[in-house]
């Protein structure tokens, strides 16, 4: 592990919001492309909203070069679990409603809405992305890249999703890595690897023990 507890308390909530928060509302104020040449924010909401089940390792860094590693695991519609590494007792679920961040060590579980924050595309199918996002050129036709954020709501912070070419991913393009910004500019980058799509997933990967409780949720 490449990066304190205490550290890493501090920048789980940001990694949270922005992982719920491409959930966000967003239809861009311009007119539609030609049918036959999608643009790149509608190629990569497609895409993710392609996938149903999907599985991959990731890093985490922070703003410091600090990083922690883990297995993301998503289902959607809303679903998405984030399992840190050994060693570290934190744990990131989300139920379709919110995203609930539950520290094992100091028995304590947060809660945020899904819709406050920057993945919602990636997490709801119903929210409308593009009217919030904006491309990034990349140069090359093979990588997307798309900025969302919602200027009514800065506090949402922003996140940039990038998406390579890949046929093995159901929407022709693999979610790569993204980028978060939280109101205060603190930056925190997640990178996907060996991402698997269409996997069998079970119930109950998105329960949790609560710490608070005897009970499993």
């Amino acid at each position: 592990m490449n990066i304190s507890l205490s550290t890493f308390r501090k920048l789980v909530p940001l990694a949270a919001l922005a992982l719920s928060a491409a959930a966000l509302p967003l239809a861009p104020a311009r007119s539609a492309p030609p049918a036959s040449q999608p643009s790149s924010v509608d190629q990569a909401i497609a895409a993710l909203r392609a996938i149903s089940t999907m599985r991959a390792d990731f890093v985490q860094t922070d703003r410091k070069g600090q990083r922690i590693a883990g297995v993301m695991t998503l289902q959607r519609p809303g679903r998405i679990r984030f399992q840190y590494q050994k060693g570290v007792p934190l744990l990131i679920v989300s139920d379709g409603a919110a995203l609930t961040l539950i520290d094992y060590e100091v028995r304590q579980v947060q809660r945020w809405p899904i819709r406050n924050s920057p993945l919602g595309a990636l997490l709801d199918p119903n929210k409308d992305v593009a009217r919030f996002a904006r491309p990034i050129a990349t140069g090359n036709p093979g990588v997307l890249s798309v900025e969302i954020k919602d200027p009514r709501h800065p506090e949402y912070g922003t996140i940039t999703m990038v998406m390579v070419k890949n046929a093995a991913a159901p929407g022709g393009f693999a979610l790569d890595s993204w980028v978060s910004f939280d109101a205060q500019a603190a930056r925190t980058s997640v990178r996907l690897t060996n991402q698997q799509y269409g996997i069998a997933v079970p119930a109950n990967t998105f329960r949790w023990n609560d710490p608070r409780l005897p009970t499993r949720r």
